[in-house]
């Protein structure tokens, strides 16, 4: 089923699964689940990825749920500001950049933690293999590739910490952004940038697309072999996105997601594996102050301040 909202068109599938004990008052004004997905990575391949939680998660809610990946990662946010979703995974700056709008549009449940316990990743800078870029004093005069706008790794962190190493945007003989983290690094391969960021766990084998993130996502759909990129940088620590639900959803609902997501690696796990980019040690419960400071940086880079 396709279905047309004002985020945009955006593809919808849906499970009619059966009743919960519970009380149904509040399937009156919330009929229908309705779960973001950030682009960054193609449309056909977020949908194949997240669809185990029309059924995991419909058949606990008793109602369907749909998907509703978004072109870009402001049609998401706009999506959740407006209403029209009920939940999303986020980036870090996504997150911001809602609060920075409505602080009681959204909250913070959970974030991803890593295959060694840490609750961050890491933005990195990669080229082609076959070029003649080794480090990051080569890429000056070169052209770089940031991933969204309103990504955390693959713009506003990067951005900010070159920033504070004295490398501006005019460092670069140009940047733009290549309409995703995926279709960044397609870029690079493509040649049409000499340079990218993206997002990894920064554990694991970098040979090896690390142990998630997008570069493993793109290994396991058969979209890269790492031999043919090199990285060249690494950004510090770096939080991880939060799956955020809407403040006003029914605390029935509520108690419904924190209960799957608390324990979905252990009743879910391939669902798991399939959402989160990989491998991880499960959800950890944050709130808001997990993310202040990458909302003070947000608010500062809105601002035009580094």
């Amino acid at each position: 089923m396709f279905r047309t909202l004002l985020l945009g068109t955006a593809a919808s599938v849906a499970l009619v699964a059966a009743a919960p004990a519970f009380a149904q008052d509040w399937k009156q004004d919330l009929p229908v689940f309705r779960i973001g997905l950030l682009g960054g990575e193609n449309e056909a391949d977020r949908l194949r990825n997240n669809e185990c939680l029309i059924e995991s998660l419909g058949s606990r809610l008793g109602v369907p749920v749909e998907l509703f990946p978004a072109p870009d990662y402001a049609g998401v946010m706009q999506g959740l500001l407006a209403d029209q979703l009920e939940m999303s995974f986020l980036g870090a700056s996504g997150y911001a950049g809602i609060y920075l709008q409505d602080p009681e549009a959204v909250e913070p449940i959970f974030t991803n933690a890593e295959a060694d316990g840490s609750l961050g990743y890491k933005s990195v800078m990669v080229v082609r293999a076959d070029s003649d870029i080794q480090s990051l004093e080569d890429m000056q005069g070169r052209t770089l590739a940031y991933a969204d706008p309103n990504s955390t790794s693959g713009y506003l962190v990067p951005r900010f910490e070159l920033g504070q190493q004295g490398i501006a945007d005019d460092y670069f003989a140009a940047t733009g952004f290549g309409g995703g983290h995926e279709q960044g690094i397609v870029a690079v391969l493509n040649g049409q940038y000499d340079g990218g960021v993206t997002w990894v766990s920064g554990v694991g084998e970098p040979s090896e697309g690390y142990t998630r993130g997008n570069l493993r996502r793109m290994i396991d759909n058969g979209l890269l072999d790492m031999a043919d990129l090199r990285v060249i940088w690494e950004s510090n620590l770096i939080p991880n996105g939060p799956i955020v639900l809407r403040k006003d959803v029914p605390a029935e609902v509520r108690e419904i997601i924190v209960e799957y997501f608390g324990n979905q690696r252990e009743i879910d796990s391939e669902c798991y594996v399939d959402v989160s980019f990989g491998d991880g040690a499960g959800w950890k419960p944050v709130d808001h102050a997990f993310y202040e400071g990458v909302v003070t940086m947000r608010k500062a880079e809105m601002e035009g301040s580094r």
